[in-house]
């Protein structure tokens, strides 16, 4: 039964070593998803090969994370199989299985649930924030709270393409505020990024807007394409959006 218990405390540890790496990489400007992505995919050594894991390597805090990870995951590996070994083949408790198992899912369903509590998740959250702001120098800024990411507020990315609407217009033509759209840069096709672009920019075909706005008003304009019946779209939105702010 010790080994049991032995391998539901490293399982334990690791939820919790994840939970504030995933906290770290988000402190340093990765979207939360990105981050509990990278923060599993290196503490198991499984999966460490998307293009997001490259913005990772070249930040030097984001790679003392991870190498950290690394090293944590190869030591919490090698004792999860030892736990289990022990736990189901130790001598002279061979036929106490089924006791075992109980424990063990019994322990796995509240691991679950400690995983999942948003309770414990803010706990965890203020005070990792509250460490790497006094022992750190990460920017440790909570930057999806200040703008009101995770709800119907999103930040991402709009490819402009040949039948867009957004095509061969520019920025201040499109004056996509009065829509409840922001524009916080544009990547163009050249591989040229233009961090807050002048209303002047004018978007081309391969161009990739970064934007802020709610969820719903993105997938509009993601779907509004040239033509009449496009300016007609773009009228309504700007309605809405009126509407919206008169109502507040």
């Amino acid at each position: 039964m010790t080994a049991i218990l032995s391998l539901l405390v490293v399982i334990f540890v690791s939820l919790l070593i994840t939970r504030v790496a995933t906290i770290a990489l988000a402190a340093t400007g990765l979207s939360r998803e990105s981050a509990r992505f990278q923060a599993r995919s290196a503490l198991t050594g499984s999966g460490f090969t998307t293009s997001e894991s490259e913005s990772v390597v070249r930040h030097p805090v984001r790679r003392r994370i991870v190498m950290t990870l690394m090293l944590l995951g190869s030591a919490g590996i090698a004792a999860v199989i030892g736990s289990i070994v022990l736990a189901f083949v130790q001598p002279g408790e061979t036929d106490n299985w089924p006791a075992r198992i109980g424990v063990l899912l019994v322990g796995v369903v509240v691991l679950w649930l400690f995983a999942s509590s948003r309770w414990v998740d803010r706990g965890i959250t203020r005070v990792t924030m509250w460490a790497l702001g006094r022992y750190t120098s990460i920017d440790v800024h909570d930057y999806a709270n200040l703008l009101h990411l995770g709800g119907d507020y999103v930040i991402t990315e709009l490819p402009v393409q040949e039948e867009h609407w957004l095509a061969d217009r520019s920025l201040v033509e499109l004056d996509l505020r009065r829509e409840g759209i922001i524009v916080l840069g544009i990547a163009q096709a050249d591989g040229t990024y233009l961090g807050v672009p002048k209303r002047g920019t004018v978007l081309r075909v391969g161009d990739t807007l970064v934007i802020y706005s709610r969820a719903g008003r993105i997938d509009e304009l993601d779907q509004r394409r040239r033509g009449r019946a496009g300016d007609r779209d773009r009228a309504e939105a700007v309605e809405r959006h009126q509407a919206e702010r008169e109502s507040r």
